[in-house]
């Protein structure tokens, strides 16, 4: 594992790009959503610029979460499967805080359903489309903001996806041409795997049937992650209960890795971001 010199560093990472599974009070509080709260608003109180994502899972209260459709930025469509499915973009500040959270929203993936699990408990048996809508859904957005990421935080298995579309599908935009991704490994909420069709429904411009074809034909949380690994610049073991296979399999690869670093974690993912922004 590489070592990081942090103090000595001449580079910050002054503009964050945090694509969130969860954000705290838009969904109960739980290990995930509270980081999606509180990372971001203290590296912004710290002079950090921060965009924030989430998808807008259909148990968000958006009467009480006071979000609000942004016009300009809703309208296109994303195909996947085949299928068109339209892209619609909600904004929201949190409470007491000056974060604005965007929200991915599409009433087949989104608006009528919970977030992992139905109301059963059970796996909904697309939420791999799910994970590629939201991801270039995000990807989209931030073209439109014309807004230049430093780096780009992803955070929990709806994010995984992007690692991969910053190296390849979209390496080439403006907008992501030099950025850095940093992501946060979780313990797994899932029970099932993605389906028998969901790598070849990522498959998207130079994210190609080649790219992909090193990885197991049906994924899993695990083979999802080790995507997500796999074309990141740093991995962050964010939780408690983080499967040692996934932290071995960054190690492996050479990927720089930030071990938990407690619940005073601010200052190490600062360094971390910080040092990440620094290698050539």
């Amino acid at each position: 594992m590489r070592i990081f010199a942090v103090s000595k560093l001449n580079y910050m990472a002054k503009k964050i790009l945090f694509i969130n599974q969860e954000i705290s009070p838009y969904v109960s509080d739980s290990e995930m959503s509270t980081m999606g709260k509180k990372l971001p608003q203290l590296l912004q109180e710290k002079g950090s610029d921060i965009r924030t994502f989430m998808p807008k899972w259909g148990n968000i209260n958006e009467r009480r979460g006071q979000l609000h459709e942004v016009i300009r930025l809703s309208g296109m469509n994303l195909i996947i499967n085949e299928t068109d499915h339209p892209l619609i973009i909600k904004v929201a500040s949190i409470p007491q805080t000056r974060i604005q959270v965007y929200f991915i929203d599409n009433d087949d993936y989104f608006t009528k359903r919970m977030m992992g699990k139905d109301e059963n408990g059970v796996d909904y048996p697309d939420n791999g489309e799910r994970a590629i809508f939201f991801a270039r859904g995000v990807l989209e957005t931030v073209k439109k903001l014309r807004w230049i990421p430093d780096v780009i935080h992803c955070q929990g298995w709806m994010s995984a996806i992007v690692p991969l579309y910053i190296k390849t599908a979209y390496k080439d935009e403006p907008s992501f041409s030099n950025v850095k991704v940093v992501t946060s490994l979780y313990n797994n909420e899932l029970d099932k795997d993605f389906g028998p069709d969901l790598r070849h429904f990522i498959e998207f411009r130079d994210a190609n049937a080649e790219v992909l074809s090193v990885y197991p034909e049906v994924l899993d949380f695990n083979s999802l992650s080790k995507i997500a690994i796999d074309f990141s610049d740093g991995v962050i073991e964010a939780g408690t209960k983080v499967a040692p296979e996934l932290v071995n399999y960054a190690e492996s690869k050479g990927v720089p890795v930030l071990k938990y670093p407690g619940e005073d974690y601010t200052p190490a993912y600062k360094e971390f971001f910080d040092s990440i922004c620094g290698e050539e």
